[in-house]
């Protein structure tokens, strides 16, 4: 064991040739070890589970822990590792923790409220688009359209002032930025917990009609959260609320651009079951979270007949379980008419993704307007110029110039 931990290849991987793609040795992994050991930044050898079928057993497992706390925790990066138990929201904790806290704000994420906000969501798609044709050309989707969509649509819902976007956009980025030192991290950490508190203090002098307040009105003036646990809340549903979703509009338009023909089929169509459906093949075709979903083992547990003990690490490749070809058939190929809603994009189990009704109603919105509006719309340089998000934990383009 000891001559196949030493041997274990280094992960993150880097991407192939297929911007689009996970990492080729994520591919071979997937075909001759599906559960193997991979070596992280500072030696240690957890689990890499890279199949489909194991994604969903695992991450369904209650002996899997999300908690950063447990001994054996596989950490992204040294700047993580030091600043365990910075931050404490739902996202890292077990149940019974997890489910209390997240039923906090699960009403305001459910389906029904989110179809509500349809409406909203498409007058600021539009109005974005106003401007952009208004403009010059080319232009930055990212920073015409990508960004600002979600990032409007989360402060309305949270009540954060939206003319504050260039703070979290800038401390947000350097949050999921893989290559940070302890001192940057903490510092831009430090920096969005202190406005945010200030946030929730003023609020608390006067609520408004917004999440935000609910919690400071109905938790924090009764004791049930301590002002600490508002602003770790808020900065999980910020950051969350904007950057998986901007990205995913960048980086979805990029892939249809080259691939014309699913592009037409999506442009051409007006069923919202064909546009939902080319959402959750894109979703999973892209899975824009590379950076591998991460747990411990809590107890001794068996999976794909290897064992896993207590205390190992366990890395849940997701990117490479949206292509694996058992559950998918063909699935290095974009096809929106695939059905594809049984993806890991937004994870699986207890953790997976609270705010996926609303990410999903805005890409549906933006995919249906977005190509019929601006029917032309093309690239402004190569595909391979563009710069990709080999540095982020959220994949994506830091830039998408567009003409048409």
């Amino acid at each position: 064991m000891s001559e196949i931990v030493e041997e274990a290849p280094t992960y993150p991987m880097a991407r192939g040739k297929c911007p689009f793609d996970p990492p080729p040795e994520l591919d071979r992994l997937q075909a001759e070890e599906p559960l193997s050991r991979t070596k992280l930044w500072d030696g240690s050898t957890p689990w890499l589970v890279t199949r489909y079928d194991h994604t969903r057993q695992v991450l369904a497992d209650p002996r899997i822990s999300s908690d950063p706390r447990n001994d054996g925790f596989p950490f992204s990066t040294q700047a993580q590792s030091q600043n365990r138990g910075q931050f404490n929201a739902f996202i890292v904790r077990d149940d019974p923790e997890h489910a209390a806290q997240r039923r906090l704000v699960t009403a305001d994420f459910m389906i029904k409220r989110v179809e509500a906000m349809r409406p909203r969501i498409q007058k600021i798609t539009d109005d974005l688009i106003d401007d952009i044709l208004a403009g010059p050309k080319p232009v930055d989707l990212v920073e015409a359209l990508a960004l600002p969509l979600p990032s409007l649509v989360i402060c309305e819902l949270l009540g954060v002032p939206y003319d504050d976007r260039a703070l979290f956009h800038r401390l947000g980025k350097t949050l999921l930025r893989r290559e940070n030192t302890a001192e940057q991290s903490q510092a831009a950490n430090k920096e969005l917990r202190d406005y945010l508190r200030d946030l929730v203090n003023r609020k608390n002098e006067g609520p408004a009609d917004d999440l935000l307040s609910r919690l400071i009105v109905e938790q924090l003036r009764t004791d049930q959260m301590s002002i600490e646990d508002v602003v770790d809340m808020a900065l999980l549903l910020l950051i969350a609320g904007h950057e998986t979703t901007a990205n995913m509009i960048a980086l979805g338009t990029v892939a249809l651009l080259e691939h014309p023909e699913q592009l037409d089929a999506l442009r051409d169509t007006d069923d919202p079951k064909v546009v939902a459906n080319a959402v959750e093949e894109l979703l999973r075709y892209l899975t824009i979270v590379h950076n591998g979903r991460r747990r411990v083992a809590l107890d001794d547990l068996e999976v794909g007949g290897q064992l896993i003990r207590k205390g190992e690490g366990v890395i849940v490749a997701t990117e490479i379980a949206n292509r694996d070809e058992e559950a998918f058939p063909d699935p290095d190929k974009l096809d929106i008419h695939r059905a594809a809603r049984h993806h890991v994009a937004f994870g699986y189990g207890v953790h997976q993704c609270l705010g996926q009704p609303l990410a999903r109603v805005e890409l549906q919105v933006v995919y249906s307007t977005l190509y019929r509006r601006i029917p032309t719309l093309a690239l402004a340089v190569p595909v391979d110029e563009l710069p990709f998000k080999h540095d982020m934990s959220i994949y994506g383009v830091h830039a998408l110039p567009v003409t048409w």
